[in-house]
């Protein structure tokens, strides 16, 4: 009985897995088609806004294409053809009988180079920019919009510290495209790079906003690209970096690559810093900077710990320039500049490119940390063209060689003869003599011919003055070099 009762267990529980099955099975039969209806609804409307997406492209390539132009240029280049017997024919004893050049001696002759690349129209006075690298040195400008319409253009100037060039042809019923706020564009911002690359008119391609504010890429003097995913091949240089509203944000400049291809990092100049120098050129014919006379540099974590600096944002200065405009407002050594007219300082290069584009003349507010307390300077901004860079001479205080074995380094007290010898531009302070290979010097990249100004924020001329300062602190030396290229904080680990 039992075993029967059992039995009976068994076989119900088996019927009911069964009967399980059977209900899943025909449920999956009778949703399958509801899922795939679903899924089909889903992706037709990923296509849709796949769709709509391209149509906002396409909307702004027809809305821009017709104001991005090709530019061809032309440059003549003479030289001179030579054969075996140019330089004996061409000597003075044959010269006297047939004259300055005999017939049977080859001519100068002046080929002609030619160059392809692009610009856009931004004004409906004709005025276009591109770059000056597109167009330096061209003898003749010729330039072709969209409608087959060629025009000579006229070269109003260039700036080769920001490769900017404007031109400007004469025609009615030019198409332009305005201008954009470069300084509010976001990373990750879709971004489209319209321009002429080998000579194909109105090429489009799309991408992001990488970065902003790219500068140290060593293209050019003033640099605050921005930089973009949009593939920006060689012939897009001088074409229009535009955002969805069809507004140009920047001036396609170059490409970072080893085969001349285009590899997904592109740069381009800010229309704002673009806008000032065209402004400029169009009214002077030149670029006219701003000069506040100071040398700067970055603050890095090491070195806001080393000058007990309670924060990190904002350009230190290094050097303060006689009879400059800062040191006329009170702006010292060691002063963090935190704001310039309004606008917050995040990197000397930032604070340097809006110094070059304030009016020359205009008094601008500074924001000033100052041992921990913040201050506001006024300052009138020089002409960094007419900026007379005065050298600081201190009093000369001899001594000898002396080493420092902790660091590396070896140091002499300036002399009179030590100052001629490695043209010293001050004439205080230690001088770097030797560096000693594989120490911490060496490592921080300080060079002989360096003048050490001061240790630990202690002004040091003297051996004794550098003992003093390096016992001040016993985990960091933060120095400040004076180098040809300027004043410059080096923060170096002591050993334990």
């Amino acid at each position: 009985m039992f075993r029967r009762q059992c039995g009976t267990l068994k076989e119900s529980q088996h019927w009911q897995k069964v009967m399980k099955i059977c209900i899943i099975f025909a449920l999956f039969i009778a949703i399958y088609p509801l899922m795939a209806q679903t899924s089909d609804e889903n992706l037709q409307q990923i296509i849709a806004r796949l769709d709509e997406q391209s149509k906002v492209f396409a909307t702004i390539a027809n809305k821009v294409t017709p104001a991005v132009v090709n530019v061809s240029v032309t440059k003549k280049v003479r030289e001179t053809e030579r054969d075996p017997m140019y330089d004996f024919f061409g000597d003075e004893f044959f010269r006297r009988f047939f004259g300055e050049r005999p017939p049977f001696m080859p001519r100068d002759r002046e080929p002609e180079q030619r160059g392809l690349g692009s610009g856009v129209i931004v004004d409906p006075k004709g005025y276009i920019l591109s770059n000056n690298h597109v167009v330096q040195g061209a003898d003749q400008v010729t330039v072709r919009l969209a409608d087959k319409r060629e025009f000579p253009a006229k070269i109003i100037g260039t700036d080769e510290k920001t490769d900017i060039a404007v031109l400007k042809i004469e025609g009615t019923n030019l198409p332009f495209v305005a201008m954009g706020d470069s300084d509010k564009i976001a990373v990750g911002q879709w971004v489209l790079a319209i321009g002429n690359p080998f000579g194909l008119n109105q090429t489009v391609t799309a991408g992001i906003i990488s970065a902003k504010g790219r500068a140290n890429v060593g293209i050019v003097e003033y640099e605050d690209f921005i930089q973009t995913d949009a593939a920006v091949n060689p012939g897009n240089s001088g074409g229009p970096l535009v955002n969805l509203h069809g507004e140009i944000i920047g001036i396609n400049t170059a490409i970072a690559s080893r085969t001349g291809g285009n590899l997904g990092i592109g740069f381009a100049v800010p229309i704002n810093m673009a806008r000032s120098v065209m402004e400029q050129l169009i009214a002077n014919g030149k670029v006219r900077r701003g000069w506040l006379g100071v040398r700067i540099q970055e603050i890095t974590p090491e070195l806001a710990k080393g000058l007990r600096l309670s924060q990190s944002q904002g350009a230190l200065v290094t050097e303060v320039m006689k009879d400059s405009p800062a040191e006329k407002a009170g702006l010292r050594q060691d002063d963090v500049i935190v704001a310039f007219d309004g606008t917050s300082i995040y990197s000397p290069n930032q604070l340097r490119n809006l110094v070059a584009i304030t009016a020359i003349g205009k008094k601008v507010r500074m924001e000033i940390a100052r041992e921990n307390r913040q201050i506001t300077l006024e300052v009138t901004i020089g002409d960094l063209d007419r900026a007379n860079m005065q050298e600081d001479v201190g009093d000369d205080d001899a001594g000898g060689m002396q080493p420092l074995s902790e660091l590396g380094i070896e140091v002499r007290e300036i002399t009179p003869e030590l100052a001629r010898q490695y043209r010293l531009r001050i004439k205080s302070g230690l001088l770097i003599t030797n560096i000693q290979p594989n120490s911490v010097a060496e490592q921080y990249g300080i060079r002989e011919g360096s003048v050490i100004a001061r240790v630990n924020q202690i002004k040091v001329q003297t051996m004794s003055e550098l003992k003093a300062s390096l016992e001040k602190e016993p985990s960091l030396v933060v120095m400040l070099l004076v180098t040809p290229r300027g004043s410059q904080y080096i923060v170096l680990p002591r050993r334990k």
